[in-house]
């Protein structure tokens, strides 16, 4: 049999069995459905993570006391370290050779005002002049800071889109006034919108001269050093000379590990991978069980039919149609009602993958190769619980098929 000819078969057999039809389906249609919105999920995660991680910048990398934490004991042994101070960053920026830019940041939350308008817990950052230049912060309208505004201790201060629109509606913000816990602070520039990462507000911050930072807020506070290599080629040698530095300054001894962390936007990309590509792998494993229960849902309906059609399966026979005739035909006819129900999931696990993402702080990403890969699960899920039924309509005697009721 032709396959044109067994899928128009198999679609005719399910209009006529409608309700039957809709019943095998349902398993089908939820497990291609499940799966098509989970991997859409998982590949709006990695991707949404993965762009946010990487504007980083690949040639940037940080020098914090943590770096990377794994444990809680890792955690515990790190806090034991000294903090880094604004004097290890002056002393990176003079003496590594192949740091392109070198700056700071040291963060604390404080309640920032103007006039009756007011927002709590707001992260301060304190940071250097070229804030904008080793972070992904562009700046929408205004300027950064100078160089002079760190010097002199400027009471200027940059900051994020929510800020101006809670405190500032529907006025203009550029040289007003705002109250960061007991300080007032001169906004100067506004940064570009971010949005949110994991479900974390990223417009809602406020950046200050580093120096005016300590100089209101305590110089006793860790500072997280931002450092860009002149290329991608020269990363590692420019970590290999920070690395020096920075354990000369802390006095750590030769055969003694690092007593800083550092790490890259592809280390945090690896440790990403590494927490959760095994969840991933086991979310799609669990959301593919129904895709068994709707083949074997298939098997059973397709048992079914080749008893109803016995003595259609003889009176082929008896004109000529060999076995793998039989075969192929209920063959074709089982991958037919598979990959409907597949299109079917296929259109639901994309829309219930675009809601997710349209109303939930999870982002989903419908690729293409998400959609032939559910298609061709459900066809193949089809052809595999297809085998057993089209065996044993093949199998039939012609001569006890022709003598069926």
């Amino acid at each position: 049999m032709r396959i044109h000819e067994g899928s128009i078969v198999a679609l005719r057999a399910i209009v006529a069995n409608k309700l039957r039809s809709i019943l095998t389906l349902v398993g089908m249609i939820i497990g291609v459905a499940t799966v098509i919105a989970v991997v859409s999920v998982i590949a709006g995660m990695n991707n949404y993570v993965a762009n946010k991680i990487n504007s980083m910048g690949s040639s940037t990398f940080m020098v914090d006391r943590y770096g990377i934490i794994t444990s809680d004991e890792q955690f515990r042994e790190a806090r034991k370290r000294k903090k880094i101070k604004i004097e290890d960053m002056y002393a990176v920026q003079r003496y590594c050779e192949l740091c392109d830019e070198v700056g700071g940041t040291s963060y604390t939350r404080r309640t920032v005002k103007h006039k009756s308008n007011y927002m709590e817990d707001i992260i301060i950052v304190g940071t250097t002049s070229n804030y904008v230049e080793v972070s992904d912060i562009d700046i929408d309208y205004g300027r950064s800071f100078l160089e002079t505004d760190d010097q002199h201790r400027s009471a200027v201060c940059l900051v994020g889109p929510d800020i101006i629109e809670y405190l500032f509606p529907g006025e203009q913000s550029i040289d007003k006034m705002i109250k960061i816990g007991n300080y007032y602070f001169r906004v100067v520039g506004v940064g570009n919108k971010r949005g949110s990462f994991l479900g974390q507000n990223q417009d809602n911050w406020v950046a200050i001269p580093i120096q005016t930072f300590q100089k209101c807020f305590g110089r006793y506070r860790d500072v997280e050093l931002h450092i860009k290599a002149p290329s991608v080629p020269l990363l590692e040698e420019s970590q290999d000379q920070v690395r020096v530095i920075m354990r000369n300054r802390r006095g750590d001894r030769y055969k003694d590990p690092d007593s800083f962390g550092m790490y890259t936007a592809e280390s945090i990309m690896r440790l990403y991978d590494d927490l959760t590509g095994t969840a991933w792998i086991v979310l799609v494993g669990v959301s593919s069980i129904s895709l068994v229960v709707g083949g074997i849902v298939i098997m059973n309906i397709m048992l079914v039919s080749v008893t109803e059609r016995t003595r259609e399966i003889g009176i082929r026979k008896a004109i000529g149609a060999k076995r793998r005739d039989i075969m192929w035909q209920f063959l074709i006819e089982s991958v037919t009602l598979s990959l409907v129900g597949g299109a079917i999931g296929v259109g639901l696990g994309a829309s219930l993958a675009l809601l997710v993402g349209a109303y939930s702080p999870l982002p989903a990403t419908v690729e293409t190769w998400s959609v032939i890969a559910g298609l061709t699960i459900a066809s193949s899920v089809g052809l595999f619980f297809g085998i057993f039924p089209a065996m044993r309509a093949a199998r039939l005697d012609p001569v006890e098929c022709l003598h069926a009721d």
